[in-house]
């Protein structure tokens, strides 16, 4: 099992960057895949980012080009680098490891932190 817990979150105006982090305790990290989510109010889970072990990412449409996820196995942290923020970006961001079936889907992954507030003002 691993405890994973998000920070770096806050209230930014639209167009700034903000960058979370995801820091893991326990078991190491560097065999997983690792991913980000969010939630907005009266919303589901949605994927956000993944990052493989190997270093291939993938992207939610909504934030591609926008949005980097990086991680440091040795650190046992995974960043989220947030540019060019939205205000329909505003939800909770949790990190979690991804453990069987599809990427995108929040059922996939197992031990989530316990997430960390992003919201952009208009």
């Amino acid at each position: 099992q691993v405890q994973l817990a998000e920070s770096g979150g806050g209230l930014v105006q639209a167009g700034d960057s903000l960058r979370l982090s995801c820091a893991a305790s326990g078991r190491t990290i560097s065999t997983y895949r690792m991913g980000w989510f969010r939630q907005a109010p009266g919303k589901e889970r949605e994927f956000v980012a993944i990052s493989w072990s190997n270093g291939i990412t993938y992207y939610a449409d909504s934030v591609k080009g926008r949005f980097t996820i990086s991680r440091d196995n040795a650190k046992k942290t995974v960043d989220l680098q947030m540019n060019s923020l939205k205000p329909e970006d505003t939800a909770v961001y949790y990190c979690a490891m991804h453990y069987s079936g599809s990427y995108y889907l929040a059922g996939s992954y197992r031990d989530w932190g316990q997430g960390t507030q992003v919201t952009v003002s208009s």
